[in-house]
């Protein structure tokens, strides 16, 4: 199966890519990479995972995934990492229910004990 995080383009497995994050307990090296695997983290369902790279403060007790939400397609705008601070910007697509939809957002990371985690974002217009 190929990568969620990837373009229909790329063959590059899931379990080359985000898979290793989700199942062998690989932490992902720098706040992109994170963002990448909590994509497809989103596109599989994977609360355990998502809540595990969510950090602390921010947290949600849970998550609700919408029923009938497919993720498709994912782009990366912007990565940068200052000290054990990072932005990331990405633009993702998903189909629900025959609706494609748009989300831009503009995340926020920190990395503590050298692991990342996602803190928040902002949806951009």
């Amino acid at each position: 199966m190929r990568c969620p995080c990837r373009k229909a383009s790329e063959s590059v497995s899931y379990e080359a890519c985000c898979g290793r994050y989700h199942n062998d307990g690989v932490v992902p090296p720098t706040a992109e990479t994170l963002m990448r695997s909590r994509y497809s983290a989103f596109a599989l369902k994977n609360e355990i995972y998502l809540l595990g790279t969510w950090h602390p403060r921010t947290r949600p007790v849970k998550l609700d995934f919408e029923v009938g939400r497919k993720w498709y397609m994912l782009k990366v705008l912007y990565a940068q990492e200052d000290g054990d601070e990072a932005t990331v910007e990405f633009y993702a697509r998903s189909r629900m229910f025959g609706r494609t939809h748009s989300l831009h957002e503009v995340s926020r990371f920190v990395r503590e004990d050298g692991r990342w985690f996602y803190v928040d974002g902002k949806v951009a217009p």
